[in-house]
């Protein structure tokens, strides 16, 4: 199991002088030079994610509350914030910052959130001659709005996983930060992910 830290944000830090984590191991698909990484921190008001994938060819067909971004280029977070509790929130993000968010214990229960306010999560793209990146907020009062436990402080565990993916791309593809089981697609499955600790 692979196991990380999420950075405590102190003022000037930026975002290259946090370790990323490598969103490499490929499933279910061709071997592709498609990658991706994830670099996480945290404050006391929220986490920030941002994750950066060098992709040439990239689909973003999708938009709007109802659109599905796991069908363009996706880049996507899962979080399950509460050791003692089997659901998770699952961050889904294309180049339009068309949002899926969820929360499940896995993909037959997997209910779609749409918060009033999308722009709490403040989404950010940046687009490069390489790839893409979209950067992100998740407050931390929205988390304990389902997670009533949650507290970002030092020394706390979460587990998570990191994905990259394009399921309608040019070459459809399938990455994850932390090892999947899986013999199907499925990115559902919190048995397959990861450690975070707060710094």
């Amino acid at each position: 199991m692979n196991t990380g830290k999420i950075v405590k944000y102190t003022e000037g830090m930026n975002w290259d002088s946090i370790i990323p984590f490598s969103i490499n191991r490929i499933y279910w698909s061709e071997p592709t030079e498609i990658c991706a990484e994830a670099r996480i921190c945290y404050d006391e008001d929220a986490i920030y994610v941002r994750l950066t994938a060098q992709e040439r060819e990239i689909r973003a067909e999708e938009k709007g509350p109802s659109g599905m971004p796991c069908e363009d280029s996706c880049l996507e977070f899962f979080l399950a914030p509460d050791p003692e509790d089997s659901r998770y929130l699952n961050f889904e993000f294309n180049p339009n910052a068309c949002m899926y968010l969820g929360i499940a214990t896995g993909i037959q229960d997997l209910i779609r959130l749409l918060p009033e306010n999308a722009k709490l999560f403040q989404p950010c793209v940046e687009m490069m001659e390489t790839g893409w990146s979209i950067t992100y907020q998740i407050p931390n009062y929205f988390i304990r709005f389902f997670f009533p436990k949650f507290e970002a402080v030092s020394g706390r565990k979460v587990r998570a996983n990191f994905y990259k993916c394009g399921d309608k791309t040019r070459i459809p593809h399938f990455l994850s930060w932390n090892e999947l089981t899986s013999p199907a697609p499925d990115f559902h499955r919190s048995c397959d992910f990861g450690e975070l600790f707060f710094e």
